[in-house]
C-alpha cells in the first residue's frame, strides 16, 4: 500500500521512477531514494499520513489554476476554455494596448489569434495571461535570406585586445565580429557570460553561474560607454597600469588577480560617475528602472553575498539568518536602504555590461552578420546563488542538476547546479523561464541551450546525495517550447539546442519540427562503416568540428586528450598506449573519409585539419560553427570534463589580438575555405 502510494506521489511530482541506463537495460528508483527525492522536491513522504497529505495538496494545486498562472494557444488555432460555458464573451489586449472582443465558439474554445504575443484575456469578470506561440522558431533561412551560413565559436575570455588587462571584454568580441563578418561569418558563438559570484574572486566557471538572468561584469568593456579618456583616468586613479599590463602579458588567465583588478577598476569609474554623471545620468536611471524587481534583487544578492564573506560567514543563502534567506523579507528590504550606494554599485556594472553586449551585436549586424552573436544558455545556476534565492517558489534548491551512472562514468555526474521546478513554472506562469530567455536574448541573435534535453527531464539530486540515487525530473516540454518559439520571434532569434548525449526518444524530432537545430561534431559523426560523409549529416542541425568539452582537430590528432585524461587522473596509465593505438585507427578512417571526397592534399595535420573545415562545411547542415581553436590551429582545449584542477579549464587565451588572428595566413585560408564550401552547399 505505501509503495502504491509512493510511486502516486512520485508521479504526481513528475518524477520518473523507471528508466533505461546507457546500456539499455530497466531501472527502477528504489523506494528509498524515492522518499528523500520528494523530501528535498517539498512533499514529505515519510509515512501513508505524510504521503496522502503530499498528494492531496500536490493534486489540488495541479487542479486549481493559481492567478499567476498561464494560458498558451498555438497560433491559428482554437484554445479549449472548460471552466467557462460555451459563448462567453472575452476581451482581449495585447502587448501595445490593442483591444478585441468576441465570445468563445460553441464547444467554449477561444476562437484562433493570427498574431502571436503576450495578452491579457477576460472571461466573465476573471483575469488569464495568454501567450499565443508561432508553430516554429525562426530559421537560418527567414534571418538569414539563404539556407546556409557559418560563423565562429569564441570562449569570451580567451579574446585578446590592445590594454584589455588580461581577460576578454565585449570590445573584443565587437572587433571579432567585425573581422569575422568581413571573412564571411554570419554568426559569433559565445561561451556564456552569465552573472558569476563577484565578491568570491575564484569564481569563474561559465557553466556554474550565480544567475542566468544577468551578465559577468567583469566582460565589460567601459570605454565603450564612458569613453576612452574617462577610463584611462580612473585606470590612473586607481594605480592599476602595471597589474593590468602584468596580467595581458600571462599564458593563461590569472582568475583571481583579474577579477580583483577589474573590481577595483569598476569602483573606480563608478566613484567618478557619481561626482560627475554628466548626461548619462539618465541612461543609468532608464536602465535601473528597466531592470524592476529582478534587477534589484540580484544588485542586493550580491550585496548581501559580498558582506557575509567579509564577515568569514557563508556565501550559500541557504546558511543566512532566516530573516535574509528571501528577497521579500523586511530585513533584506531594509538591507537594501542602508547599502543603497551598494546596490546602484552592482547596477552600474550591470548597466556596463549589458551596453556592451548591446554594442557587439550592433557591430555584428552593422559589419553583415544575419544573426550576431549567439548566446550560451547554461543548464543550471548555483543552487547558492542569485537567481535560486530570488526565484525559489520556481526553482528547487534542494536538488541539484546531473546524469545518471553511465559508460563512462560510473558513479553518475553531479554538476551542482539547480533546476525548475516543474509546478513551479506551471503554478507561476513560467515567469522565471520567460525572464531568463528574454535576458539571454536581449543582446543577441540567436541561442545556444545548453543540454536541451533539459526540456523534457533532468537527472536530480538530494543535496548532498551521490548521483546514483538520483531520479528523472519531468519538464511540460510543450508549453516550454512553445515559449522558445514565441521568444524566438519576438527577438528575430536562432535557437539551437546541444542534444549530445543520451537523448529521449523522440525529442530531437520534435525539436526539428520547431525549426530547433540539434548538434553534429565532426568527431562523434561515425558509424559502423567509419566518419560519415558530408552528404549524409542532417539538414536540421548545426555542423561543428569539435565543442569546448572536446579536443581540438590538432589536439585529437596528436592525442593530446589522451594524454591530459591519463595527467588528470581520469585514465590508468597503462591504457594509454592501447588508446593512442585506437586513435591511430580512427585517424587512419578520418584521413581516408577525407581522401575519398577529394579534401586532403597531403600528409600533414594542416590539411588534414583544413579538409576536416571544409567537410564540416559541405554538410547539408544550416548552420556550421567553427570554432576559434580551429580556425587557429591550436592543440589545446578550452575544458577537461571531469573532477580536479590540473587541467587549465577556462584559463586559456587566444595567441593574438582579435585584430591579428583571423588575418594570419593559415587561419584566414581556413576560414576561406569554410566560406567557399559553405556557398558550395547552398547551391546543392
Amino acid at each position: 500500500m505505501s509503495d502504491r502510494l509512493l510511486a502516486e506521489l512520485a508521479q504526481a511530482a513528475d518524477l520518473s521512477i523507471d528508466w533505461i541506463d546507457a546500456h539499455g537495460r530497466p531501472q527502477s528508483v528504489t523506494t528509498e531514494a524515492q522518499r528523500n527525492l520528494l523530501e528535498a522536491l517539498g512533499y514529505p513522504a515519510q509515512s501513508p499520513e505524510q504521503i496522502r497529505e503530499s498528494l492531496t495538496s500536490l493534486v489540488h494545486r495541479q487542479h486549481v489554476p493559481e492567478d499567476s498562472s498561464l494560458l498558451l494557444q498555438d497560433q491559428n488555432q482554437p484554445l479549449a476554455l472548460s471552466l467557462y460555458p460555451a459563448e462567453s464573451p472575452y476581451r482581449l489586449t495585447d502587448e501595445w494596448g490593442n483591444v478585441s472582443e468576441g465570445h468563445l465558439d460553441h464547444d467554449g474554445h477561444l476562437p484562433a489569434q493570427p498574431q502571436p504575443g503576450y495578452y491579457q484575456l477576460e472571461i466573465r469578470d476573471t483575469q488569464h495571461a495568454l501567450a499565443v506561440a508561432p508553430a516554429a522558431c525562426m530559421s537560418v533561412q527567414e534571418l538569414c535570406g539563404k539556407p546556409r551560413i557559418w560563423g565562429l565559436t569564441a570562449q569570451l575570455y580567451g579574446l585578446r585586445r590592445n590594454a584589455d588587462g588580461g581577460l576578454g571584454d565585449t570590445l573584443a568580441v565587437a572587433d571579432l565580429a567585425r573581422h569575422a563578418a568581413n571573412h564571411g561569418a554570419d554568426a559569433i558563438a559565445l561561451s556564456p557570460v552569465h552573472a558569476q559570484f563577484s565578491a568570491d574572486l575564484r569564481s569563474y566557471g561559465p557553466y556554474s553561474p550565480s544567475s542566468r538572468l544577468f551578465f559577468n561584469t567583469l566582460y565589460a568593456a567601459p570605454v565603450t560607454l564612458l569613453g576612452e579618456a574617462r577610463v584611462q583616468r580612473a585606470i590612473q586613479a586607481a594605480g592599476l597600469q602595471s597589474e593590468m599590463t602584468r596580467l595581458e602579458a600571462l599564458e593563461l588567465i590569472d582568475w583571481p588577480a583579474v577579477a580583483a583588478t577589474r573590481q577595483r577598476l569598476l569602483r573606480q569609474l563608478y566613484a567618478d560617475f557619481c561626482q560627475n554623471p554628466g548626461q548619462l545620468q539618465e541612461r543609468f536611471d532608464a536602465f535601473r528602472a528597466a531592470g524592476g524587481d529582478a534587477l534589484q534583487q540580484h544588485c542586493c544578492f550580491e550585496a548581501i553575498h559580498a558582506q557575509r564573506l567579509r564577515e568569514g560567514a557563508s556565501g550559500d543563502w541557504r546558511t543566512w539568518p532566516e530573516v535574509l534567506r528571501s528577497p521579500n523579507q523586511g530585513a533584506v528590504t531594509r538591507f537594501a536602504i542602508e547599502h543603497i550606494d551598494e546596490l546602484r554599485f552592482h547596477a552600474f556594472c550591470q548597466w556596463l555590461i549589458a551596453h556592451g553586449l548591446e554594442t557587439a551585436q550592433a557591430t555584428a549586424s552593422g559589419a553583415g552578420m544575419g544573426i550576431g552573436l549567439i548566446a550560451d544558455l547554461a543548464v543550471g545556476a548555483d543552487c547558492a546563488g542569485s537567481q535560486a534565492w530570488s526565484r525559489q517558489d520556481e526553482l528547487l534548491p534542494l536538488v541539484t542538476v546531473g546524469a545518471p551512472p553511465d559508460i563512462l562514468n560510473r558513479q553518475g555526474q553531479n554538476w551542482g547546479v539547480s533546476a525548475f521546478s516543474p509546478q513551479g513554472l506551471r503554478q507561476h506562469g513560467f515567469r522565471a523561464y520567460i525572464e531568463m530567455l528574454q535576458a539571454n536574448l536581449a543582446h543577441a541573435g540567436g541561442i545556444r541551450i545548453d543540454h536541451v534535453m533539459g526540456l523534457q527531464r533532468l537527472w536530480v539530486i538530494p543535496q548532498g546525495a551521490e548521483s546514483q540515487h538520483g531520479a528523472y525530473l519531468r519538464y511540460p516540454l510543450d508549453d516550454l517550447l512553445r515559449l522558445l518559439s514565441l521568444e524566438s520571434h519576438r527577438h528575430r532569434a536562432l535557437v539551437i539546442g546541444e542534444d549530445l548525449g543520451t537523448v529521449p526518444e523522440g525529442l530531437r524530432d520534435k525539436l526539428a519540427a520547431r525549426n530547433i537545430l540539434g548538434t553534429r561534431v565532426l568527431l562523434f559523426e561515425q558509424d559502423d562503416l567509419g566518419f560519415v560523409p558530408a552528404e549524409r549529416w542532417p539538414g536540421n542541425a548545426l555542423a561543428t568540428t569539435t565543442t569546448h568539452d572536446l579536443p581540438t582537430i590538432k589536439g585529437w590528432l596528436a592525442g593530446r586528450d589522451l594524454e591530459w585524461r591519463v595527467r588528470a587522473g581520469q585514465r590508468d596509465a597503462e591504457l594509454l598506449e592501447g588508446d593512442h593505438a585506437e586513435r591511430a585507427g580512427e585517424r587512419v578512417a578520418l584521413r581516408q573519409l577525407l581522401e575519398r571526397q577529394g579534401m586532403v592534399s597531403g600528409g600533414d595535420d594542416d590539411a588534414c585539419l583544413q579538409a576536416c573545415i571544409e567537410h564540416v562545411g559541405r554538410t547539408p547542415a544550416p548552420l556550421a560553427l567553427l570554432p576559434l581553436e580551429d580556425a587557429c590551429g591550436l592543440e589545446q582545449q578550452p575544458n577537461l570534463p571531469g573532477p580536479g584542477d590540473i587541467h587549465p579549464n577556462w584559463r586559456r587565451r587566444y595567441p593574438l589580438a582579435v585584430s591579428e588572428l583571423l588575418e594570419q595566413p593559415a587561419t584566414s585560408a581556413r576560414l576561406t575555405t569554410l566560406d567557399g564550401a559553405r556557398q558550395e552547399a547552398g547551391h546543392d
